[in-house]
């Protein structure tokens, strides 16, 4: 039997990873900092890490998924699934009860994904991504 992927809150340990993957753009000190404020969430499998999800707060308040990434290899395998689902259990606990994300208008298989996931298109920011234009989602938890 296939084990499931499992998301938790990112430690200092799964740095590494992180600018491996795809944070070589933030500062260390700035990934260290959302680290520690529970901004970042990774998934494992056979406790080998395979993706992750960036959160921010829209207003400082109202929770974000601004990145969410799987290695290729592990795509289509519910480690998505396991990031969301996690990120929506701890926004409930914080009492909010909607979170947004976004994907850019040229890609199609991102916004596949949120809406089989559950989300519902709310907007589109033109000129953004240069110039490519982002489509917002939301879903209420």
């Amino acid at each position: 039997m296939t084990p499931n992927p499992t998301a938790r809150w990112a430690l200092l340990d799964d740095l590494e990873f992180l600018q491996m993957v795809g944070y070589t753009h933030l500062p260390e000190a700035i990934l260290r900092r959302k680290i520690d404020w529970h901004e970042v969430v990774v998934v494992a499998l056979d406790n080998e890490l395979i993706g992750y999800l960036l959160l921010d707060h829209l207003w400082s308040v109202v929770p974000f998924i601004a990145t969410i990434w799987v290695l290729e290899e592990y795509r289509q395998q519910g480690a998505g699934t396991a990031l969301l689902n996690f990120v929506e259990t701890e926004a409930r606990v914080q009492g909010q009860n909607i979170l947004y994300s976004s994907s850019q208008l040229d890609e199609p298989l991102p916004q596949v994904w949120h809406r089989h996931m559950g989300f519902e298109e709310c907007g589109i920011l033109n000129g953004h991504n240069e110039g490519i234009g982002e489509v917002f989602f939301r879903k209420l938890l």
